[in-house]
């Protein structure tokens, strides 16, 4: 599915992550989709938790990877197909609002 939200005519990425219960974690919309848009993501997702991640589920977006080896280290990224279910269902009333 495209990541791609529309607001006003001009063309955002939704950026989103679930952990390893399944749960979502943060949400963010953002004119860019590339690795230094990915560190602001995971820089604003580990500043409201409350836990310790051992595993982050993403899509399969390259900058994830990337940002993920500089910002969390020791946690476990996860971007296969039947993974990423989660988080295309979690999103779904962000797509409602957006029509």
């Amino acid at each position: 599915m495209n990541n791609a939200i529309v607001i006003n005519g001009k063309r955002y990425w939704l950026y989103r992550a679930i952990d390893q219960d399944g749960y979502e974690l943060d949400i963010l919309v953002q004119p860019r989709r590339n690795t230094k848009a990915a560190m602001r993501f995971f820089r604003k997702l580990l500043k409201g938790l409350q836990y310790v991640l051992r595993i982050i589920v993403t899509d399969k977006l390259r900058s994830y990877s990337l940002a993920k080896k500089k910002i969390l280290k020791k946690v476990k990224h996860r971007s296969h197909k039947r993974l990423n279910n989660c988080i295309e269902v979690a999103h779904q009333p962000t797509r409602l609002r957006e029509k």
